[in-house]
């Protein structure tokens, strides 16, 4: 843990690395899970197009009518950490539509005045897996002492990004380690969104990671509750489920002993050139 430090800030966006909802589901239980208070949010007018995220209103208590712009944030523990042990920092909100560099440089100006030590981004992405199996995380850095601290990938992923790689390359330079972890979501149901066995996925590898515990037993349930709804769907499906069985096979193939580690990081980054994109681009 002494490789991304005691000050974590864990970084996740609405839009295109976000498959299910899972990047920014683990976000919200994070915040549910503790008391924050506001770091840093940013103008929209500089990096926002509201034709494309637009604002929107909503009535309060007493029927006054709110206007809301998109955002983008950065918020601490509002009890922070007495003894030293890591805590998370969240950095969350839409992903910008322009000016990526000052956007992620104003991030890290902030993160280097409040001694931040490392950064952790989660993304999801839409991928050729079953749902009936562990949802797998690709767990990476291209930092070299976080990856041999936390026994990490080294991605070889070359191709567009977004703005999760954006943020990475700036802390980096920066000279705050960071890692990455990635859910892969089932294609097949992302109409289903959310994905809650995504996020539970994400907020497992997550804990082991830091060592940071947290609280996520409702999130179990409405795991359960998801992989058991796709069950109910597929079983009216003869094609869904025999598609759904060839995947398992191959995802059994992946879990089996004969299947190293490094066999497995190939297949991913064979899936994501196959795609034309990954880690950091969108989920569509």
């Amino acid at each position: 843990m002494d490789a991304l430090g005691n000050r974590i800030v864990v970084v996740a966006f609405d839009g295109w690395n976000d498959a299910g909802e899972a990047a920014s589901g683990a976000i919200e239980m994070l915040r549910e899970s503790t008391e924050y208070e506001l770091v840093h949010t940013v103008d929209p007018e500089l990096y926002f197009d509201y034709q494309y995220t637009r604002p929107s209103t909503k009535m309060d208590a007493t029927g006054h009518r709110d206007l809301r712009w998109p955002e983008a944030a950065l918020w601490r523990p509002a009890a922070p950490s007495a003894d030293g042990s890591p805590e998370f920092w969240l950095l969350t909100g839409v992903e910008p539509a322009r000016t990526w560099q000052a956007f992620a440089n104003e991030f890290i100006d902030i993160a280097l005045r409040d001694d931040v030590t490392g950064f952790i981004t989660l993304g999801a992405m839409l991928s050729d897996v079953p749902h009936t199996r562990p949802i797998s995380i690709f767990a990476s850095s291209a930092n070299e002492q976080v990856r041999e601290a936390l026994g990490l990938e080294r991605s070889l992923y070359e191709g567009p990004v977004g703005i999760l790689s954006v943020i990475e390359h700036f802390a980096e330079r920066a000279g705050i380690p960071t890692a990455n972890l990635w859910a892969s979501v089932p294609h097949y149901v992302a109409s289903a969104a959310p994905s809650p066995k995504a996020t539970l996925a994400l907020l497992d590898r997550l804990e082991e990671m830091t060592g940071i515990d947290m609280p996520r037993d409702r999130l179990r349930t409405d795991a359960a509750t998801w992989e058991a709804s796709i069950d109910a769907a597929a079983a009216d499906d003869e094609e869904m489920t025999e598609y759904i069985h060839q995947l398992e096979r191959t995802r059994d193939t992946w879990d089996s002993p004969e299947a190293s580690g490094d066999a497995i990081a190939q297949a991913f980054e064979r899936y994501l050139r196959r795609r034309g994109d990954g880690p950091g681009d969108h989920k569509r």
